[in-house]
Order: C-alpha cells, then structure tokens, then sequence
C-alpha cells in the first residue's frame, strides 16, 4: 500500500502521462480511491499543468530584451 509520500511523488508521472508500471498505475489508483487529500492534490496538480500549457509565452525577440534591459537600466 503506498503512503501519501508516495502519491506526490509519483502523482507528476500520473498527471504528465509518463508509463508507470502496471503495480504503480493500480498501487496509485487504489491510494486515490481510499485518500481524498491526495485526489485534491492530484486534481491540483492536473489544473496547474493544464493552466501552464495554456499560459505558454510567445518567443521574445533579442532587439525587444535589450530595450527592457536598458530600460530597466536607466530607472533609479
């Protein structure tokens, strides 16, 4: 039986969509089914991840930096 030590640090594997095993797949699933702090946790997670997709920055150019940069410089 895993521990809630193990749900968080398995639960990105989970969320991420990386193979687990078949006993970690099932070992987690009956840990979420029996713990509804690791479910929230895990639901937590899933939002964060699908919130940083969504958020993703576009490419800035190297010309734009510099003037930040500068900018930033010249402010007492």
């Amino acid at each position: 039986m895993l521990k809630c030590k193990d749900v968080t640090e398995k639960a990105d594997a989970l969320v991420d969509g990386t193979p687990l095993s078949w006993r970690e797949r099932t070992a987690l699933r009956v840990h979420l089914l029996m713990c509804h702090h690791c479910r929230r946790y895990v639901r937590q997670l899933r939002a964060l991840v699908s919130s940083l997709r969504i958020a993703e920055p576009s490419p800035v150019s190297d010309d734009h930096v510099d003037k930040v940069l500068n900018d930033l410089d010249r402010k007492p």
